[in-house]
């Protein structure tokens, strides 16, 4: 049988999950983004709105956060003219130091990548969200993924 997100969160002591997001959230979410939330993400989001451990670091956002963020990335003018467009990516999580996470929909690729926010590089740091969530959780830094 395969875990559930509870089960997978219930191992580390340090997680701290939060009540599931109503489904009608991520509708909205993926219509105002124009992209579709990934199976595993949206597998979270549906038991645990986001999740946190016991520091207050967002390991994963909550479904508001992570529309708030991709939409003022794909907004700033700033943005626009240092980076190469966020579109394809869907932020769901961030290091704390500028580094964000995401899934790369547009096309649409297995893992978790990263974006550098110094050099504007993208690049795959995790299988699944699964194998991202226990690594984040398990580590002792925000840059536990280089």
């Amino acid at each position: 049988m395969t875990p559930t997100w509870r089960d997978i969160v219930q191992e580390f002591p340090s997680a701290l999950p939060r009540e599931p997001v109503e489904p009608h959230v991520l509708e909205r979410l993926e219509q105002l983004l124009g992209l579709a939330v990934p199976g595993e993400l949206n597998a979270l989001l549906l038991q645990s709105d986001g999740l946190l451990d016991t520091y207050g670091t967002e390991v994963v956002w909550s479904a508001e956060r992570i529309l708030s963020d991709n939409l003022a990335f794909r907004g700033d003018d700033r943005f626009r003219s240092l980076y190469l467009p966020f579109d394809s990516l869907l932020f769901f999580g961030d290091n704390g130091g500028g580094d964000q996470f995401a899934f790369a929909c547009r096309p649409p690729r297995a893992g978790v990548f990263v974006w550098d926010h110094e050099t504007d590089e993208r690049y795959l740091v995790s299988p699944s969200l699964e194998s991202f969530v226990r690594s984040a959780l398990s580590s002792d830094g925000e840059d536990w993924y280089r």
